[in-house]
C-alpha cells in the first residue's frame, strides 16, 4: 500500500491532535475543576472574608478577551506585623486557571499591582490575598468576553 504525501500529512497531524488532547480527555470526572482545585491549594482549609479590605477593578465586559485590564489593591498598614503576602489571581474559565501572584514585603510599602490577562470566554475571575496573619481577603468579578462586540 502506497501513502501520498498529503494522507502522510493528515495522518501525523491527527496523531499530535490525539496525543495533546489526550490527557484533557482522560481527566477524571470526579475531579473539581482546576480553578477549585487552585483556589483550594491557596486556601488550605482557610475561610476567606469576602470583600472589605481587597479592591479589585476590572471591566464588566471586554471587547477583546486577549488584553483585559486589572488592578488590585489592599487596605493594609505594610508593617513588620501586620502586611499582605501574596495576592492571587484565578480565572475559571482559562485552561490555566493561574493567572499571577503578586508577592508583597513591609518594604512594599503598598500592596497594589496593575496588569492585562488573557480570558478565553466570558467567566468569574476570582481574587486572594494572603496576610500576614494566616486569614484571607477575596473578592471575585464576572467578566463578559465578547468577540468583536457581538457577545459571548
Amino acid at each position: 500500500m502506497k501513502i501520498d504525501r498529503r494522507r502522510f500529512a493528515q495522518g501525523a497531524a491527527a496523531l499530535t491532535l490525539g496525543a495533546a488532547a489526550g490527557p484533557v480527555l482522560a481527566q477524571d470526572a470526579t475531579q473539581p475543576p482546576q480553578w477549585e482545585q487552585a483556589v483550594a491549594k491557596i486556601l488550605n482549609s482557610a475561610k476567606p472574608v469576602q470583600g472589605g479590605k481587597l479592591q479589585f477593578e476590572i471591566p464588566e465586559i471586554a471587547e477583546n478577551g486577549n488584553t483585559v485590564p486589572f488592578t488590585l489593591s489592599a487596605d493594609s498598614p505594610m508593617t513588620a506585623t501586620d502586611y499582605v503576602k501574596t495576592i492571587h489571581v484565578i480565572s475559571t474559565g482559562n485552561p490555566q486557571p493561574g493567572v499571577v501572584t503578586f508577592k508583597f514585603t513591609p518594604e512594599s510599602g503598598k500592596a497594589a499591582a496593575s496588569s492585562r490577562m488573557r480570558l478565553g470566554r466570558t467567566q468569574d475571575v476570582i481574587v486572594i490575598a494572603e496576610m500576614s496573619d494566616g486569614k484571607f481577603l477575596m473578592a471575585k468579578k464576572n467578566v463578559k468576553v465578547t468577540i468583536g462586540g457581538c457577545g459571548g
